[in-house]
């Protein structure tokens, strides 16, 4: 699939966008070389396709896996792994950058290749656990 032409209302058409976790999806993060590296695992075992990974060039340089929404609820996680969920009164929010343009400090590790398509939770957990 193009995924330069992926439509989803989502992915802002310029720039980037703080999304509210809960609605379209939720997202697990984990800083620096470590969820890179876990992403790129996750490219290996997927043939390519991990689903969308936003990655951050400063700060923590945090990688955000984008999963189903109330995917990783009722599931242990390893130390510096933070879930961004909504829930009674709680709301976390994930930044998307666009899929072309200026979106620095944000970038797309692996695009999006459906509107729908996340980050398989299971596999994502496995790949952290492996990693502990």
């Amino acid at each position: 699939m193009n995924t330069h032409n992926v439509q989803a209302d989502w992915i802002p058409g310029s720039g980037l966008q703080l999304r509210k976790a809960g609605v379209q999806f939720d997202a697990v993060r984990v800083d620096g070389d470590p969820g890179r590296a876990i992403a790129d695992e996750l490219a290996w075992l997927t043939g390519g396709d991990p689903g969308p990974i936003v990655q951050e060039e400063n700060g923590r340089r945090a990688v955000y896996f984008l999963v189903a929404v109330g995917s990783t609820s009722h599931r242990s996680w390893p130390d510096g792994v933070t879930r961004l969920t909504a829930g009674q009164g709680h709301v976390s929010y994930v930044p998307v950058p666009a899929l072309e343009g200026h979106t620095w400090p944000l970038s797309w590790r692996y695009r999006p290749t459906g509107p729908d398509r996340r980050v398989h939770t299971l596999l994502l957990r496995a790949a952290l656990n492996s990693h502990e």
